[in-house]
């Protein structure tokens, strides 16, 4: 007898076969057997779900988040699971919430997504502990991230690692993969990250290679440097025997439009070589960082406290605000620049500028659209996030096309409700692939869709027993409506969930029911 049985399902199995009309009977948290619909429709079970021609697929794996800093203060998850994810990579960018010694300096520095830490921890078991003490409604993977991990050994100098620098961190990494976790990221635009000369990286993304991780890159440029940044990230995994997942890929700034075709082709050529290499991708032309990343690598050197002493002394601000300056026309738009949330109060208060672009915030203060960057980050201890609007819908479709990419969000908005103006794909990134690329548009076939969100991303993490339905895998599913499945946030409302989802089960356990979260949450940390 199954626990459950989910009967008259148009089932997308994510491993990219066509869709077929059957059953899927649940064990024990796991799928124990998948028919055509004659096969098991009449089988025995506790529970009985007709799906009514919905299509049911694994559930959707999201492989580049950001909600380890989010997930303790919103563990109920429901941005996610109303899009049908079941599981969320971590991590990335550089930005883990591992290793540290001082918990309330990491929460200054990752203040951007929304930082809410509940506990105590120093590495990666202590956070799986902490954070599976809260009950998360989805399953996390965790990776160790490079700029936490530099903060950790080296502090924000900007200054090269010494030798026994470079052998604690690679400790610190042999340590995380044996506690658990499951990639190396880095963020090569993010202090102290980007301080790291490619010597470093290299003996690092080694290090993670032995130790069976996957490694995740920010790339060092997404703009005039992009091909630069792509052959950076590639020699180090051929270096290294490292499997590479390059995140987010994208070229920003008009000038650099394209660029994603020859970045494509990159990533083609590699894998004919023998390199195991992919990408991610998310639906949107706006990016979502922090304004800080926009400034000159010097203004950050010594971390935010240095950062706002320089804003103090006027000649050093002025060196900042004409390296800001620098980028407007080239990789930055002042006018696409748009403040989504803000740190605590500091100085002046500048809560009034949220959603408004730097453009519109120096017309307001009367000053020019750098200096408008310096004055919010000065009056908000330089924890400012933005949206960045700089790219072109057709890269973003020839990436999302291609064989090779994943579908992910790089979000960390989990909670349903709350303040500022968010990046939509928190809300609705797996929701607008299967709403606006499959059904409108028609650039991926469903089960195209559904591989670039289950097996795909499952395969690069390594979670061998989610992303397909089939016998002994984990019964973590979705049930949607192809027809209406839709997303509805955007940028200037960005507090809506999307819908469609009718039904999300995390190991066979119900977490979404009628087209609502049920409140029950079946997470962990994996």
């Amino acid at each position: 007898m199954f626990d459950s049985l989910i009967t008259n399902a148009l089932i997308v199995d994510g491993s990219g076969a066509a869709p077929f009309l059957g059953s899927v009977g649940v064990r024990d948290g796991r799928i124990a057997a998948v028919g055509a619909e004659r096969e098991l429709a009449f089988a025995a079970a506790k529970s009985t779900t007709d799906a009514g021609g919905d299509v049911v697929a694994p559930g959707f794996i999201d492989l580049h988040s950001h909600a380890d800093f989010s997930v303790q203060g919103s563990p109920a998850a429901e941005t996610q699971l109303m899009q049908g994810i079941t599981t969320v990579v971590t991590g990335n960018c550089g930005a883990s919430a591992f290793p540290t010694r001082n918990l309330d300096m990491l929460r200054q520095a990752s203040a951007q997504f929304d930082s809410v830490f509940d506990g105590e921890w120093s590495d990666a078991a202590g956070f799986a502990r902490v954070t599976n003490s809260h009950r998360p409604g989805v399953n996390l993977v965790t990776q160790i991230g490079h700029t936490s991990l530099r903060a950790h050994v080296l502090g924000m100098a900007n200054r090269p690692a010494s030798p026994e620098e470079v052998a604690q961190m690679q400790a610190e990494i042999r340590l995380a993969a044996a506690q658990g976790a499951r990639g190396f990221t880095t963020g090569l635009v993010y202090a102290p990250g980007s301080y790291a000369d490619a010597g470093e990286i290299e003996a690092l993304v080694r290090t993670a290679a032995e130790a069976g991780l996957l490694y995740s890159s920010h790339l060092r440029n997404e703009s005039g440097q992009l091909i630069a940044a792509v052959t950076e990230a590639i020699d180090a995994a051929e270096a290294t025997g490292a499997r590479l997942e390059i995140s987010h890929l994208k070229a920003m700034g008009p000038a650099q439009y394209g660029l994603t075709a020859q970045a494509l082709e990159l990533i083609d050529a590699a894998q004919s070589r023998g390199v195991d290499v992919a990408a991610d991708v998310y639906p949107y032309t706006a990016s979502s960082t922090t304004l800080t990343s926009r400034l000159p690598a010097f203004a950050l050197d010594g971390g935010p406290a240095a950062l706002l002493a320089r804003l103090a002394d006027p000649t050093e601000r002025g060196r900042v605000a004409a390296g800001l300056a620098a980028r407007f026309g080239y990789d930055v738009d002042p006018a696409g620049v748009r403040i989504a949330d803000l740190g605590p109060v500091t100085g002046s208060d500048y809560r009034w500028a949220v959603g408004q672009s730097l453009t519109e915030i120096g017309e307001q203060l009367g000053c020019s659209p750098e200096e408008a960057a310096l004055r919010v980050l000065a009056g908000h201890g330089a924890a400012v996030a933005i949206v960045n609007h700089a790219m072109a819908e057709a890269d973003v479709a020839a990436v999302l096309q291609h064989r090779l990419v994943s579908v992910a969000s790089d979000g960390w908005t989990l909670s349903a409700a709350g303040s500022g103006t968010p990046h939509p794909r928190s809300f609705g990134t797996f929701a607008r692939v299967l709403g606006t690329y499959v059904r409108e548009l028609g650039l991926l076939s469903l089960e195209e869709a559904v591989r670039k969100m289950t097996s795909l991303p499952a395969s690069r993490i390594g979670l061998t027993d989610r992303g397909v339905i089939a016998p002994n895998s984990v019964a973590d599913l979705v049930r949607f409506d192809p027809v209406l499945i839709t997303d509805h946030a955007t940028y200037t409302d960005p507090w809506q969930l999307a819908t469609g989802v009718s039904q999300v089960w995390v190991a066979g356990q119900p977490a979404v029911t009628g087209g609502a979260v049920t409140g029950e949450r079946y997470g962990a940390v994996l």
